[in-house]
């Protein structure tokens, strides 16, 4: 597209994240971590058992191994008497239809053995042990297999590890598992007023501390990417062609931020358009309009405008769901709790409008509480997000919201 002056065709916010998904291509890199260190990790294959589970014939309850056509008949008028033998150092004695061992939950079945009496069923006296209870064969007995066979993949390609997944790992005899590796996520600060924070002294007049650059590092790691988070670059063509192609080179993903509205500093999209292409540059949302993305090389730029605001609702708009897309995860919707609007909120018609707002008594026994907006405009006001407990999307197609409308108050911060 031409990168002209000014905002004239501004890009729906779906048509913009589509078009950025399909460039975004899923990491294809992948790498071996232990067991404890992939929860969270989507498997690159299959995962196969290197044993079944159990491995043996086990006990599953505490009592006495016996075969079972020994117990038929048996009841606690009239019980089964079996001679006791003990388990010694070495492995278990052999059972026969006059003898009983006693085991433990999780213990191996003896030789000869095929069922479990439970202790409860039985009464010893000295090496011998009445039966109270006829037990079946298999009865009380986790079979070779029974949780896991030998045989079968556990989770295919793609699956996404949980804590829950990494011990059924681990009990296969698996130590490792091949996983995509994180996409990389270089995280470019520009401008020319930007500088780091320093304790020593306060910035000057005109000076702004770099904190935007910082959120969205920290937004990346917890969306399922690494964040390359670099130094401010200033607010010049050569400079920031040479941020994007150390970017393009060393990362799946280069997010810019700030230099991508229209003035005269503003000069990404240009350098963007000169390297590769812009594809959308102008959005219809508010805040968040001078958002744009572009390709170079195959690589997305994702240039996020540099006011704290607009950058997070960017953020969270379309590179959430572009990092899911590259590290092979599923873009979760963002939970939402209903609330009633404590009062009336005007749009702009065409334009998808982010409203920051405050819940008021949340955890009272109201069934809807109270969304207070925070604020209705500022998207320099940083405190304007932290203050809030969410936002309220107000789409295209409607033109306000009055005061007392339910609303779906989306919590931003989530972090499936």
């Amino acid at each position: 597209m031409t990168v002209g002056r000014g905002f004239r065709d501004r890009t729906r916010l779906a048509a913009a994240r589509d078009a950025l998904l399909d460039a975004v291509a899923p990491v294809g890199r992948t790498e071996a971590v232990t067991v404890a260190d992939a929860d969270g990790r989507v498997l690159a294959g299959p995962v196969t058992p290197a044993r079944p589970v159990p491995h043996y014939d086990r006990a599953a309850m505490d009592g006495y191994a016996v075969v079972a056509e020994s117990t038929f008949g048996a009841s606690d008028r009239s019980p089964t008497v079996l001679r006791v033998r003990e388990r010694g150092d070495g492995d278990a004695p052999a059972v026969d239809s006059r003898t009983a061992v006693p085991v433990h939950t999780g213990s191996e079945l003896p030789e000869g053995a095929d069922a479990v009496v439970m202790v409860e069923r039985t009464e010893r006296f000295g090496d011998e042990v009445e039966v109270e209870a006829s037990v079946t064969v298999g009865e009380n007995v986790s079979p070779v297999g029974e949780d896991v066979l030998g045989d079968v993949d556990l989770f295919a390609d793609g699956h996404r590890l949980r804590p829950s997944d990494l011990g059924l790992v681990r009990s296969v005899g698996r130590t490792s598992v091949e996983v995509y590796e994180h996409p990389v996520v270089d995280v470019v600060p520009t401008g020319d007023e930007l500088v780091p924070a320093d304790a020593e002294r306060a910035p000057d007049p005109g000076e702004v501390v770099e904190t935007n650059a910082l959120t969205v590092s920290r937004y990346v790691d917890a969306w399922g990417g690494t964040a390359n988070y670099r130094d401010v670059v200033p607010d010049d063509d050569a400079l920031l062609r040479d941020a994007l192609e150390r970017g393009v080179a060393d990362s799946d993903l280069v997010v810019t931020i700030g230099g991508s509205s229209v003035g005269e500093r503003d000069r990404l999209a240009a350098v963007v358009a000169d390297a590769g292409r812009v594809v959308h540059h102008g959005l219809a949302i508010k805040p968040g309009h001078p958002a744009g993305f572009g390709v170079v090389d195959d690589t997305p730029i994702l240039m996020l405008p540099g006011s704290p605001v607009s950058c997070i609702v960017t953020a969270v708009s379309l590179l959430r769901p572009a990092l899911k897309r590259a590290g092979h995860l599923p873009t979760v919707p963002l939970p939402t709790t209903t609330a009633t609007l404590d009062r009336k909120v005007a749009s702009e018609p065409g334009v998808r409008q982010f409203v920051r707002v405050a819940l008021q008594d949340p955890d009272s026994d109201a069934d809807h509480p109270p969304a207070v907006p925070v604020r209705a405009s500022g998207a320099n006001v940083l405190s304007s997000v932290t203050d809030a407990d969410g936002w309220v999307t107000i789409p295209e197609s409607v033109e306000g919201l009055d005061a007392g409308a339910t609303v779906a108050v989306e919590d931003w911060e989530y972090r499936p």
